[in-house]
């Protein structure tokens, strides 16, 4: 990189929201009025350095009975850390003292009336904000590009989806977000639904105007559920789209181990004040009863992080910048810096390689066996890099490095033009996710299947968006939809027969 990208910017965090959200506050405490301190892993240390002889769990009893291999992944001081349960360690499914402490403080710096932590990742996160505000029967929209964890909580509350369709870019080929206008019209056509569970931003950094759905949603007497697996950075920079809870969301689920500082598997989920018990109580029957203490900490070390040093992140969205001028200026690639109609983290460099003859596939191998650079994710037309806080200008260097050399001498032709669409109608579920996956099923010729209530995941990836869920009528459109996506190479994925030449229905029906 050249000399002048040698400097990243340190502009202060994100200002505070000037316009009171929903049970909010209108400030939340300034970063520096925030204690330094980390209270869970201060109660682990004074427990190990207590001395007392271990007569609990685990079983390697804080280390001294762990494989050699085990001692070579974790401290010695990690192990005597390692235990359960303790009574000054606090309960996370009751929490009183340290892991309370810990979770107010993250509260204070994500500006959410209540934080609970989750050791068993993110989809425990919004399988619980599910369970915690939908019950049985509830419509509840969701847009077809959730995450499988979305339908695996509706299939656990019994509530009934209302399929919104997702926008998606035949430019970028990437899908993008949900627009208010489709919000809009689903809640005329079904004004009693329930909730959105909106995904925000998308796996792309592609982010819809969740300030204006939550005003919305909530005129209407809806609430707004965030999958905001790839937010947790958001609070942090001006530069990056409102983070859900300074938008007004009700609840958002976090994974703050993708993009921050904690361990994989490590998530928060964010909780207006009205929510809290049923959120907890949701999470509690979720999650494991032998919580690991090193899972919990890093969640502690991770706030602590962002707290005492949330200028990373403005770093990160400069590297970002740096970033795309570079590979825009390498022959063959290109990427974006904006979306029509909607916001983008700056983070998240999409990088497509179409015009080098190749697919993002076949991409993401090269760079990985040849130059030592593994990326996020590989599309038929993209690869995806995270920048993070804990990057560089060296390891920035070094990508940019690997793509000049990859690119080199690569036959730049026109990108071939690839019709990809995805279902546009808003779709309500004929019966609940939950009661399908109760039922016996039957397979049957994909032919055969009009008018029967489908029983699978069926999704084409490009673009990775379901064309059908469990729970779905299945109809001539949809089959003529099918047979088109066959026509053009999409790859089949979810179905249990990966040709589509037959399909799982509800049996009996």
């Amino acid at each position: 990189m050249t000399e002048k990208n040698n400097s990243v910017s340190t502009s202060k965090a994100k200002k505070y929201p000037v316009e009171k959200a929903e049970g909010k506050s209108l400030f939340p405490t300034p970063y520096s009025l925030l204690p330094i301190s980390a209270p869970l892993i201060s109660k682990m240390q004074k427990y190990s350095n207590d001395g007392a002889l271990a007569f609990h769990t685990p079983g390697h009893k804080q280390g001294l009975g762990a494989h050699e291999l085990l001692k070579n992944l974790i401290t010695a001081e990690g192990f005597r850390q390692e235990v359960s349960l303790m009574e000054e360690l606090d309960d996370l499914h009751s929490p009183r003292t340290c892991i309370k402490d810990a979770e107010i403080l993250a509260a204070k710096l994500w500006n959410a009336d209540e934080v609970l932590f989750i050791i068993n990742g993110t989809t425990c996160a919004i399988q619980s904000m599910i369970l915690a505000t939908l019950k049985p029967g509830d419509l509840v929209f969701v847009p077809r590009n959730s995450h499988r964890s979305v339908m695996a909580g509706l299939i656990l509350s019994g509530a009934i989806p209302i399929f919104l369709p997702v926008e998606f870019s035949n430019d970028l080929q990437i899908p993008l977000n949900i627009s208010l206008e489709t919000l809009k019209i689903a809640i005329k056509k079904f004004p009693t639904a329930r909730a959105l569970i909106l995904t925000s931003p998308n796996y792309y950094g592609v982010a819809a105007d969740v300030q204006k759905i939550s005003k919305l949603l909530h005129a209407a007497g809806m609430l707004l559920l965030v999958d905001e697996a790839h937010g947790a950075h958001l609070k942090f920079s001006d530069e990056l789209p409102i983070s859900a809870t300074d938008a007004g969301a009700d609840l958002a689920a976090q994974s703050t181990h993708k993009l921050l500082g904690s361990l994989t598997q490590t998530s928060m989920l964010m909780v207006r004040k009205k929510f809290v018990e049923s959120a907890r109580r949701a999470a509690s029957l979720l999650q494991s009863t032998s919580p690991n203490y090193l899972l919990l900490a890093s969640l502690d070390a991770a706030r602590l992080q962002m707290q005492q040093a949330p200028e990373k992140i403005s770093q990160a969205v400069q590297l970002s910048k740096n970033l795309r001028a570079e590979i825009n200026s390498i022959d063959g690639l290109k990427t974006f810096d904006a979306v029509k109609n909607f916001e983008l983290d700056l983070t998240k460099i999409t990088v497509n390689v179409e015009n080098l003859g190749m697919t993002g596939i076949d991409a993401e191998k090269i760079l990985r066996h040849e130059f030592k650079i593994q990326c996020e994710l590989s599309d038929a037309a993209n690869l995806l890099f995270l920048i993070t806080y804990a990057d560089t200008c060296a390891t920035v260097a070094k990508l940019v490095d690997a793509l000049k050399k990859f690119a080199t001498g690569k036959k730049i032709s026109p990108a071939l033009e690839s019709f990809i669409s995805t279902p546009s109608e808003i779709i309500k579920s004929e019966v609940s996710p939950r009661e399908v996956f109760f039922a016996e099923n039957e397979t049957v010729a994909l032919e055969k299947s009009v008018g029967k209530i489908c029983a699978e995941e069926v999704t084409f990836y490009p673009p990775g968006i379901p064309v059908l869920n469990p729970g779905e009528i299945i109809t001539a459109d949809i089959i003529d939809f099918i047979k088109q996506q066959k026509n053009i190479g999409g790859r089949i994925i979810g179905a249990a027969d990966t040709q589509l030449n037959t399909i799982k229905i509800l049996g009996g029906v």
